[in-house]
């Protein structure tokens, strides 16, 4: 438990809005602490999924925006602060630190002597970056305590921004373990469904940095030359749904790729339960928690060096493989290595299962202790 706190100061997190992911880190952190635990979500809904949250157990959720209006700064600014007095003295975490409204928040909680920490997994090179810019960025970190992370190139870019090494912990992208296996309602791999049942999924936006036409091309050259009439498994929605089923289509494969819509956490973990393998060939990806999901289920994983989740979870040529993410042929290779090789496929399926803990929120739970417990009482 940390040290230096009363246990009636609680910890607070401030995200866009709740997701399983959020309520699996909260929860953690109320059971891994013993602190009382607040989390505020800014927005009834996400703009970007349509997950559906599960009420909250084990800490406290408010929403500052129960109609969902975004784009209000000043309104969603405002709502913060009165959270703030409500609150009262507070551990804070704050996920995007680039919104103004963040950033001065972020600067009134200091003001009013309270704590503040960043939390997030962008990394240097997930676009071009440009020097001015870094460099007026890096006063937006001005006002944390500290940062969590996801792997090192996440956590060298928060340090590079002027988060203290010392200072920046993981590991912020993290799921419930025990709630995927649970979810799925069947063993992990290499238990659970036979080998020979199995098939390759997706579980991606339908959006141009997920790489899916890429990913569609590499199944082609895979279905070619298989003896095998694996599947690819589909699980997304986005603007280029359309297209995908064209190019589906032009490649003669729509008895082979199935399409099945977002799906939410219950069936993503269902679908992975069935799995041979998960592929995700992104061309920008800051982390990828699908990747947790997968290696709760024991899957290898294909996926892109571009994806922050290979650096912490994957390990090339013992549960998964790394490739490029243009790099079609290559990504087709793996694939029937895979499906030809069950031995291999089985000592992958055992590596991740180990590697799986890593992902765990646990590791997260972790990490807020360090940064709560590190650096003396409250002001």
């Amino acid at each position: 438990m940390p040290t230096g706190h009363p246990i009636e100061t609680p910890i607070v997190f401030v995200w866009d809005n709740f997701g399983p992911m959020h309520n699996d880190r909260c929860e953690a952190v109320a059971c891994f602490t013993k602190r009382r635990v607040i989390g505020l979500e800014m927005y009834q809904s996400s703009d970007t999924y349509d997950w559906v949250s599960n009420e909250a157990d084990a800490f406290e959720r408010l929403t500052l925006m129960p109609g969902n209006r975004r784009g209000q700064r000043l309104a969603i600014l405002r709502a913060m602060l009165r959270a703030r007095r409500k609150i009262g003295k507070a551990d804070w975490f704050l996920c995007h630190y680039e919104r103004p409204e963040i950033f001065l928040f972020a600067m009134a909680l200091r003001l009013f002597g309270q704590r503040v920490f960043t939390m997030g997994c962008s990394k240097f090179d997930d676009l071009p970056r440009r020097a001015y810019r870094e460099y007026f960025k890096s006063w937006w970190m001005k006002p944390y305590c500290g940062a969590i992370g996801s792997g090192y190139r996440s956590k060298a870019y928060l340090e590079f921004q002027g988060i203290a090494a010392g200072k920046v912990r993981g590991e912020y992208n993290t799921l419930s373990i025990d709630r995927i296996i649970s979810l799925a309602g069947t063993a992990p791999a290499p238990a659970g469904i036979p080998f020979s049942d199995r098939d390759f999924t997706i579980v991606a936006r339908f959006v141009p940095k997920k790489n899916l036409f890429m990913a569609l091309e590499a199944f082609s050259i895979f279905a070619r030359s298989a003896q095998s009439n694996r599947r690819l498994d589909l699980c997304g929605s986005g603007e280029l749904e359309m297209q995908l089923r064209e190019k589906v289509q032009s490649l003669g494969l729509t008895d082979r790729v199935i399409f099945h819509g977002f799906v939410q956490s219950d069936g993503v973990a269902r679908v992975l339960a069935k799995s041979l393998a998960l592929l995700l060939p992104s061309v920008e990806e800051q982390f990828g928690n699908v990747v947790i999901e997968a290696q709760a289920m024991g899957l290898p994983v294909i996926l892109s060096d571009n994806c922050g989740a290979r650096d912490l979870l994957v390990r090339s040529g013992v549960n998964g493989f790394v490739i490029e993410p243009d790099n079609p042929e290559g990504m087709a290779y793996f694939m029937g290595l895979m499906d030809r090789d069950r031995s291999l496929w089985e000592r992958m399926c055992r590596a991740a299962g180990a590697a799986a803990p890593k992902g765990d929120v646990a590791r997260f739970a972790e990490g807020v202790q360090a940064l709560c417990g590190g650096l003396g009482p409250a002001a």
